[in-house]
């Protein structure tokens, strides 16, 4: 395929572990966000903060955005994006948790799942 015919867009797929260190400090972060979003209707602010008050993951999923990641990023435009936060049981000595994708089979593989 040459350049001409190969597509400009690209996905980037990025996994990420934080251990929450201060519960609090995180959703006052948030608060604080959507508290400065002047563009944000009022009923969405409040299911929004009660939310972030609620769940530290959905705290998390406020302050993190894609567009933070790439905005400075020089000849990239972000085109979509969607991201979520769930609260995991982590082991970092699991197996489980490898992120080194050259040792993962694709489901197409011998020993894939399907």
């Amino acid at each position: 395929m040459s350049a001409e015919e190969r597509s400009r867009f690209v996905r980037l797929r990025v996994e990420i572990v934080l251990e929450v260190e201060d519960e609090g400090a995180v959703t006052k972060a948030a608060l604080r966000r959507l508290a400065a979003d002047p563009e944000l209707p009022q009923e969405e602010r409040t299911q929004a903060e009660g939310a972030v008050t609620e769940d530290t993951a959905e705290a998390l999923a406020y302050l993190v955005d894609p567009f933070d990641l790439v905005s400075e990023v020089p000849g990239v435009g972000l085109q979509q994006a969607s991201w979520s936060s769930e609260r995991i049981d982590y082991d970092p000595d699991s197996p489980d948790w490898d992120l080194d994708e050259d040792d993962v089979q694709d489901d197409d593989e011998e020993g894939g799942i399907g």
